[in-house]
């Protein structure tokens, strides 16, 4: 809980936090970005981001922010890293402390607010020149994803609750940036013995359906914890 000491609202303006939201859908992975409404990066997209209150834990003021600018809540937000640049800021050093979440996007309603004109997803692959060094953090992100995936599951946050084995590969090329032979990715997918199959198949699709799959969360749960080497 923040602290409300005698300055609740005096803000820190040589420390803030930017959120780095991560979402996944058919497109491809997503970015959520907002849009300046004033200061110094007036209508430029952005991660959400802003200053931390005096009296203010660095989580809670990263939950406030983002729900603030974008009327994201109730997500799982973990500390990324700190990035200190020299010249990250014009005209001051200012630090920041990245965060960063994995989310379904169609699970969220985005509400611009506080300092943010709008607010929406992005494609990973579309995100243009960001102000300040947010597209350093987004980069960094990606590598972190990178390892994860290779050493603990992903894909309850990102998918839906019912996944195909072709949504579950797409998702991992993705945060891979590379292409997955299908048979070897399937094999030892099954291995793993993540995935119950529920015995039902996808609706209201145009191609012949596939078999659709959910994650055991015992078992997620502990491969998250354990970790372990998967390589492809």
């Amino acid at each position: 809980m923040a602290n409300t000491g005698p300055f609740p609202d005096k803000i820190i303006d040589e420390l803030s936090i930017d959120c780095v939201i991560v979402g996944f859908t058919n497109n491809g992975l997503q970015i959520l970005l907002v849009e300046h409404a004033e200061g110094i990066s007036k209508g430029l997209w952005a991660l959400p981001g802003g200053w931390i209150r005096y009296n203010e834990g660095l989580d809670d003021a990263a939950y406030r922010i983002l729900r603030d600018l974008t009327g994201v809540r109730d997500v799982f937000l973990e500390q990324l890293k700190a990035f200190g640049g020299l010249d990250r800021y014009p005209s001051r050093r200012v630090i920041t402390i990245a965060y960063y979440s994995l989310v379904r996007p169609e699970t969220y309603d985005i509400i611009p607010g506080f300092t943010a004109s709008d607010a929406r997803w992005y494609n990973l692959s579309e995100i243009g020149k960001l102000p300040y060094d947010h597209q350093q953090i987004i980069a960094f992100c990606m590598q972190q994803l990178k390892y994860k995936v290779r050493h603990e599951p992903i894909g309850f946050n990102l998918l839906p609750e019912k996944f195909t084995l072709l949504q579950l590969q797409s998702l991992y090329e993705s945060i891979l940036g590379t292409t997955l032979d299908k048979p070897n990715f399937r094999r030892k997918i099954m291995k793993m013995n993540l995935l119950v199959d529920c015995h039902e198949k996808q609706q209201d699709v145009a191609h012949r359906a596939a078999n659709l799959y959910r994650f055991d969360l015992e078992v997620y749960e502990s491969l998250r914890q354990k970790g372990y080497s998967f390589e492809f």
